[in-house]
């Protein structure tokens, strides 16, 4: 199998793409800027989903879902919310087609005008808050936990797969709360269980900060986030948590009446993950060869494939490789035995590589004899020979298969930090951002026209305000203000 995919170093953008289509993860779909996720890269969303749902229900939260329609008329209840979605709107005028009396095809039928027009949502806190006042009474009902799995669209103009295209899938929590310290608590909660996921099942660190007012989600009196770093050295917003104190209960009228007796607006959070996750998996792994996935989100953990020749072999290895599926299903890893006879070991190797199996098992004739198995590697591309009388394969798979989730998290880790680099000055600001890349860890006078003013120079944006910034005096590095704490900058996705 030729992978036939462009080196990374060469032209980043060219190897992401034809990556994800050679992977067969996504394809762009008859409607511009819109994907199709083909079946393995929809796969590894649903692993993504199944771990991210289980970790929403520990917290305490439950599933709902709310229409894809929003009333027009919601989204201007939110000054700053309409404003920061009005661009990416699709809006839905008529609800009838017709027959053109020309015969020239279907035209939209000008008598079948909606009364409102709907928006297609491109967020839900307008349609769930309107529905919260009907929920939501006394400090008996709170505090509200909700999540939806759910697709939005955003009429983004320039798209790339998973990363930016006009329909994605998401999940959306919104919860409400008797006190403004109950709802920052779960705010800071939410962005810690991102960041836990991303680390722990992603192997992607991340650097957990709030964003400026510039950046914050519009709507929102405070955004934490999650930052992860590319191969590329650009950064990816890779999770938002919003704190939206009672900007959404005073639009729609929420109201509750407290434990002491009075009368009082709900506090709001919300808090989202995309399938831009899906990109950001790629990125932060993947080589020149193809896929590299930590094996917990891999579809296919271990694939086992049979060298032989003639169908005495093939039956002899294939009841060895039944042996060892049975014995490591048992203790929970993913296998598949490919005995398709249409391909040669040669190529399956090729596509397991390229998709990103993270374990490959060989067995030929000369393996049943000895014992033994070939194991490959794929973060690493290492092989070695396995005595299988030396430790039963259901321990040793597993072990190994830890080792290479927390290899390819200590990978990306140390490229962070090797990327992450402290300026002091305008020069060396632009030098780092131009020649290296990275986070650049830098001081700002915390005012946005500065911060815009940068952006504009560089393309350079304020990823985050670090959680752990310590207090250091410094000065700005456009401005020569005074600065209380460096913030990363960063080009991003």
């Amino acid at each position: 199998m030729s992978k036939g995919l462009p080196k990374r170093s060469e032209d980043y953008s060219l190897w992401y793409n034809e990556l994800v289509k050679k992977a067969d993860l996504a394809e762009n779909s008859a409607v511009r800027g819109c994907m199709v996720i083909k079946p393995y890269g929809y796969s590894i969303w649903e692993k993504m989903q199944a771990e991210l749902d289980r970790m929403f229900k520990e917290t305490g939260h439950t599933n709902a879902y709310f229409p894809l329609f929003i009333p027009k008329s919601y989204l201007s209840k939110e000054a700053s919310h309409v404003e920061g979605f009005a661009k990416e709107c699709a809006v839905v005028t008529h609800y009838r087609l017709k027959n053109a009396e020309d015969g020239s095809g279907v035209i939209v039928d000008p008598e079948a005008k909606l009364e409102e027009e709907l928006i297609v949502r491109p967020t839900s806190e307008t349609v769930i808050w309107s529905t919260y006042k009907n929920w939501i009474q006394s400090y008996r009902d709170l505090p509200l936990l909700v999540n939806q799995w759910a697709n939005v669209v955003r009429w983004e103009m320039r798209t790339r797969l998973f990363l930016r295209t006009a329909e994605f899938l998401w999940q959306e929590g919104h919860t409400a709360h008797a006190s403004k310290e109950e709802a920052m608590a779960e705010t800071v909660q939410m962005m810690n269980v991102y960041a836990q996921f991303a680390e722990e099942f992603m192997a992607v660190p991340v650097v957990k900060g709030r964003k400026t007012e510039n950046e914050r989600f519009a709507g929102a009196d405070e955004t934490l986030c999650i930052e992860a770093m590319m191969q590329d050295g650009k950064a990816l917003q890779a999770g938002t948590s919003h704190f939206l104190g009672q900007n959404f209960a005073k639009a729609f009228d929420v109201k509750f009446a407290t434990k002491e007796g009075g009368l009082d607006h709900v506090w709001g959070t919300s808090w989202g993950v995309s399938t831009r996750l899906m990109g950001a998996l790629i990125m932060a792994h993947s080589d020149d060869n193809g896929l590299v996935l930590p094996p917990k989100l891999a579809p296919i953990q271990v694939v086992i494939v049979p060298i032989y020749k003639g169908e005495e072999q093939l039956n002899a290895i294939s009841e060895k490789a039944y042996e060892m599926m049975t014995a490591l299903r048992k203790v929970g890893v993913s296998v598949k035995f490919d005995d398709r006879d249409t391909h040669k070991p040669g190529w399956k190797f090729a596509e397991y590589e390229l998709k990103g199996v993270p374990l490959r098992i060989a067995i030929g004739p000369r393996d049943l004899e000895n014992g033994t198995i070939e194991l490959a590697r794929r973060d690493n591309l290492t092989k070695s020979s396995f005595d299988l009388s030396s430790e039963p394969i259901e321990v040793m798979i597993p072990r190994l298969l830890d080792e290479i989730q927390q290899g390819i998290y200590e990978k990306a880790l140390n490229f962070r930090t090797e990327k992450t680099t402290e300026v002091n000055s305008w020069e060396e600001f632009q030098d780092v951002l131009e020649n290296k890349g990275g986070f650049v860890s830098a001081h700002w006078d915390g005012t946005s026209e500065t911060e815009d003013k940068i952006k504009e120079l560089t393309k350079a944006t304020i990823r985050c305000i670090p959680l752990d910034q310590k207090e250091e005096d410094g000065t700005c590095i456009l401005t020569g203000k005074p600065s209380t704490g460096r913030v990363y900058f960063a080009k991003a996705y």
